[in-house]
């Protein structure tokens, strides 16, 4: 039986209060993996909402995480844009909201500690790889359709996370050029890395609701599928590790 419910955090220094949905297999027993769903531009909604529910039946609990405030979501692509641009021009702060909510996640009393992941769509695909980035304590991050400019701050320290990119070759908002940067950015700091490319497919290609194929923002069935084939195997082989270790 899947166990969904939101589930309010805040910041201890600014106060802020966040709020996501949380969900898990009540049927499967003892500490669960957890993997935290980082959300498109316009905020946490409806879509991190059925990706909790599908990882919960995969046996972890998700997390679909708010990056924004409680209550805080776009109404608009104008909207949308301006709250992604504010944290995208404060990469520092991008950072704080999504290790908040990755403490958060450790902390649930149905989750193991020692066995998390993070995946992201769009501008979520960019926080899961900045996360990654910090070296934070995580076993791996997915990023679909992300964005993949690195934040302009100093990260010394190891990226200990696994990294799978899954990407449309036609995505207008991460041309190959981005991408090769990508692969030497993440070559250069030593990751355990991947990137699988889609043909035929452009941005948002996760989301039913993208029919923009002028613009290069639209829904593939296959790519879709395929990506979350690659991500159910990249956990299963994660977790796996951890766990005999």
């Amino acid at each position: 039986m899947i166990k969904t419910y939101d589930f309010q955090y805040s910041d201890p220094i600014t106060n802020e209060l966040f709020e996501g949905v949380i969900s898990w297999n009540s049927r499967i027993k003892g500490k669960k993996p957890g993997i935290l769903v980082a959300h498109a531009y316009r905020g946490q909604g409806a879509l991190e909402l059925l990706k909790t529910k599908q990882l919960a039946q995969l046996g972890y609990v998700g997390f679909a995480i708010d990056m924004y405030g409680k209550g805080i979501r776009a109404s608009s692509p104008e909207e949308a844009q301006m709250l992604m641009d504010n944290l995208d021009t404060n990469r520092p702060l991008l950072l704080r909201r999504i290790l908040l909510a990755l403490e958060n996640l450790k902390m649930h009393e149905e989750v193991d500690p020692s066995r998390i992941g993070a995946i992201g769509f769009c501008f979520g695909g960019k926080c899961v790889l900045d996360l990654a980035r910090s070296g934070a304590e995580i076993d791996g991050v997915a990023s679909f359709h992300g964005l993949y400019d690195a934040p302009k701050m100093e990260n010394n320290t190891a990226i200990k996370a696994s990294i799978l990119v899954l990407h449309g070759w036609e995505d207008p908002l991460a041309n190959p050029e981005s991408v090769a940067a990508l692969g030497n950015e993440l070559t250069a700091r030593n990751a355990d890395w991947q990137i699988v490319v889609y043909g035929n497919t452009g941005h948002a290609f996760t989301n039913p609701s993208a029919k923009s194929r002028e613009t290069g923002l639209f829904f593939q069935a296959d790519s879709n599928s395929r990506a979350w084939q690659s991500m159910e195997n990249f956990f299963e082989e994660l977790f796996k590790k951890t766990k005999i270790k």
